[in-house]
């Protein structure tokens, strides 16, 4: 068995030499001036084993940390797996961390190297720089340059245990953590994949695999990536997510499975409708955070399941989660239940185990020996934030879910997006995907305003569909989507204020970024842009009956 994700891929090309590892299609090919075409697991094996020899001269090994600055590009995977082959860590670096978030991340994660597009050699110098850290830097292309100083843990032997990569967190709740990935991580999520089955099941050496999420999530780098290197199935990475020409992709690509986010259906059902919309060729989309209210008209108008599943950078597929098995309670939020290798308790804010039904914070760990297998093996350089999502011998996953009374588990909402007004608790993520639905708003993120008799109020950052160039016009869209939202939801949960904005604060897979939201949301009412609507909440019988049954 493979004790590193270098050895699986050596592994898979002796068993896949001709079989297509890669496919480049001619849009992302453009976008990144590269090559369209596929590549062969032989031939990917070559170029690997040439780089590999080429850093071991350079003097990089055992303990060294590269960061990778590549886009979704094919340099990315072959970089990586020779890295690996020496027992050198990657560190996947954004393409949009600017000055401050590089010298942040060059400095926390002491990389010796960065191999990275030429336009952002300068950038990743200077951050070094500012950081204190020598760092060598070279293109896709170049001959790697000396190692600026001598792999730390050089003379042992990389192993399962040995880091692969270090992933930082996505920063949707403060600073990024860099989450320490060993090879048994990707192994493990690889592993997992291939062997799920039910409506996941993945037949060897046959899978296209289309991708648009970036390589620095642990999405596409864990479970697409390793997937296929274990099955011998090709990756398809696309530059990103482009609506228009989204299903254009999926048929040139033949691709057999869709890997998405819950903002990509939304944006796809709002297309008109054409003869084209059914999608024979794809056995199943792979994701998270499909609107409830468009499950099920997606899945009937392109014809194939979207598989809700649950996971985390920290758990790897150590404590996966995935609706892969009938009944799937299409549109309720449901992920599925816990295979056998995977524990789960779900607690109150008082610590007790919450009843069939109750919403809770999901604590998760791998059964067996080990609960931490399969995990992250901690946060770098925070050995007190790691104990402490490990407390009591459980990962504290900060999601709020509940069970239901056949044991399936259905998301609620991240535990520090709940807003509290007037007593009631709030979730962010259910006002959104209400606000989401209607006309006039193209993108929404919900947040807490301080209140003085209510404690929170709700404001919602809404993205026009079309533009508002006047108070009267903004006007007239606040109170049009408020009382829109009065008829969806319990009165209090509506937004009390409405922000236009021009964009979000997004992470680079279009997650809203709740820390930057929780600053800015204070900020905003009484500005130009923004419409006071909390006259408009006023409680009346049925709208208490309706939110007391919720």
């Amino acid at each position: 068995m493979s004790a590193t994700v270098h050895q699986a891929f050596r592994d898979s090309a002796a068993r896949h030499g001709a079989q297509p590892f890669l496919c480049i299609l001619p849009e992302t090919a453009e976008a990144y001036g590269i090559a369209a075409g596929e590549l062969a697991y032989g031939a990917a094996a070559e170029a690997i084993e040439t780089l590999r020899a080429a850093y071991a001269r350079a003097g990089y090994g055992h303990g060294h940390r590269a960061g990778l600055l590549l886009e979704n590009r094919p340099a990315f995977f072959l970089h990586w797996f020779a890295l690996n082959a020496l027992g050198v860590s990657v560190v996947p670096i954004n393409p949009d961390l600017r000055a401050a978030e590089l010298e942040y991340l060059a400095g926390h994660s002491e990389i010796a190297l960065a191999v990275a597009l030429p336009g952002r050699h300068a950038d990743l110098q200077a951050a070094a720089a500012r950081a204190g850290r020598e760092l060598r830097v070279m293109g896709p292309d170049d001959a790697p340059p000396a190692a600026p100083f001598a792999a730390p843990l050089a003379g042992s032997e990389p192993g399962e245990l040995s880091e692969c990569a270090l992933l930082y967190t996505s920063g949707t709740t403060g600073r990024p953590k860099g989450c320490i990935l060993p090879n048994r991580y990707f192994l493990h999520a690889g592993g997992w994949y291939a062997r799920i089955g039910g409506l996941a099941a993945l037949r060897p050496g046959q899978e296209r695999m289309l991708t648009p999420l970036p390589l620095v999530h642990m999405n596409a780098m864990a479970y697409s990536a390793m997937a296929m290197v274990l099955t011998g199935g090709c990756l398809i990475p696309l530059d990103r997510f482009h609506p228009r020409s989204w299903w254009d992709s999926v048929r040139e690509s033949r691709a057999t499975v869709l890997h998405y986010l819950g903002v990509m259906p939304a944006i796809l059902m709002k297309a008109e409708p054409s003869p084209d919309d059914a999608q024979p060729g794809i056995r199943f989309g792979f994701g998270a955070g499909v609107d409830r209210k468009l499950h099920a008209p997606f899945e009937a108008r392109f014809g194939f399941p979207l598989l809700e599943a649950w996971a985390m950078t920290e758990t790897g597929a150590g404590a996966v989660i995935i609706a892969n098995q009938e009944p799937r309670h299409i549109g309720s939020s449901c992920f599925g239940a816990e295979e056998d290798d995977v524990q789960v308790r779900i607690v109150t804010d008082a610590g007790a185990e919450a009843a069939a039904g109750e919403p809770g914070e999901l604590l998760v760990r791998h059964a067996g020996d080990d609960p931490r297998y399969g995990f992250f093996a901690g946060y770098l350089k925070d050995a007190p934030a790691t104990d402490e999502a490990w407390e009591g011998g459980w990962f504290h996953t900060g999601d709020i879910v509940r069970r239901e009374a056949d044991g399936a588990l259905r998301f609620v909402d991240r535990k520090k997006n709940v807003i509290r007004r007037s007593g009631e608790n709030i979730s962010a993520v259910e006002v959104e995907s209400v606000l989401m639905q209607h006309p006039l708003v193209k993108a929404v993120a919900v947040a807490a305003v301080p209140d003085a008799v209510r404690g929170d109020e709700v404001l919602a950052c809404v993205v026009p569909a079309d533009t508002l160039d006047s108070d009267a016009a903004r006007q007239e869209a606040a109170r049009a989507i408020v009382q829109w939202s009065l008829e969806q939801l319990a009165y209090y949960k509506a937004p009390g204020y409405v922000a236009f904005v021009d964009s979000l604060p997004l992470t680079t897979t279009n997650k809203i970024q709740r820390g930057e939201m929780k600053a800015l949301a204070p900020t905003l009412p009484g500005s130009a842009h923004c419409v006071d609507t909390c006259a408009m909440k006023k409680k009346s019988p049925e709208k208490s009956h309706a939110g007391a049954a919720r």
